[in-house]
Parts: structure tokens; sequence; C-alpha cells
């Protein structure tokens, strides 16, 4: 292929504009904002509220639960285990909600939709 010449695509593809307003893709951006902005929120707010109790309610973050763990050190592992659990979350939604929308684009992409 020369310089001057165009580059070639594979029968049955498309281009980045034309998958951008396909409706196929359309769904997979409403899918993944469905999760990701509710589920940002809600962690925002948890970690929010950790940083504000750990400023301002000194009293309520140092009672002992069991010996010396108390209730600050408690919510902060509890910041941890909520990541994790958002990630699995994510990894099932995106399995079940948005795997098969992005496969379907990528096959039709590379023109290998039958």
């Amino acid at each position: 292929m020369s310089a001057t010449e165009p580059p070639t695509r594979p029968p049955g593809s498309a281009t980045w504009a034309e998958v951008h307003a396909s409706e196929d893709f359309q769904r997979l951006r409403r899918r993944l904002r469905r999760f990701v902005f509710p589920m940002t929120a809600l962690f925002l707010v948890w970690y929010l509220l950790y940083v504000v109790l750990a400023d301002y309610a000194h009293d309520f973050m140092s009672i002992k639960l069991v010996g010396n763990i108390n209730v600050g050190l408690v919510l902060g592992l509890l910041q941890f285990v909520s990541t994790f659990v958002i990630t699995g979350l994510y990894v099932r939604y995106a399995n079940r909600k948005l795997d098969p929308i992005a496969d379907r684009i990528r096959q039709d992409m590379e023109g290998e939709a039958s």
C-alpha cells in the first residue's frame, strides 16, 4: 500500500462515528452509567461519612469494641471491604449486562458479525 492509498477496511466493519451513533453503543453507555454513577455516589458518601466522623466524632470513633479494636478501626477496614465488594459487583454486572453488547459491537467493528 502506498502513502496515497486510503487504508482498507474489512468488509462489514464500521467507523468509530458509526459505532458511537449505533443503538448498541448507546445502550452500552446507558447500562454502564446506570451502574457507575449511583455506585460512585454511594461510595463517596460512605467515604466522606468516615472522614467526617473521624474528624468531628472522636468519642464515637474511639469506642472500644474488642480489646484495642475501636469503631474507627472497624469503619476504616470496612472501607477496604466495600471497595472489594463494589469491584465484585461491577465484574458480575459487566459480565451479564455490558460484555455481551461490547462483544457484539467489537464483532461488528471487526467485520465478523454473521
